[in-house]
């Protein structure tokens, strides 16, 4: 199995930008305040799931499951 490309460290405003399949997940936990958000070009996913009281692997995980998706789509 290959490294997952988002872990709990990963940059939310970087994974918006660099894997826009994962838009959704991020509005299903964070709402779509995260795309507007300017500590979203800082902050990691551990620390957004803990300003929105979420599991952290959780997210990261439907953020890969979509990337994964995709890649199998393209």
């Amino acid at each position: 199995m290959s490294k997952p490309a988002i872990t709990k460290k990963s940059s939310l405003g970087e994974v918006i930008s660099d894997y826009p399949e994962t838009e959704e997940v991020f509005k299903k936990y964070f709402g779509s305040g995260c795309f507007t958000c300017p500590g979203s070009k800082m902050e990691d996913i551990a620390f957004g799931a803990m300003m929105h009281n979420m599991d952290p692997e959780v997210i990261v995980k439907e953020l890969n499951d979509a990337i994964e998706k995709a890649a199998k789509k393209a």
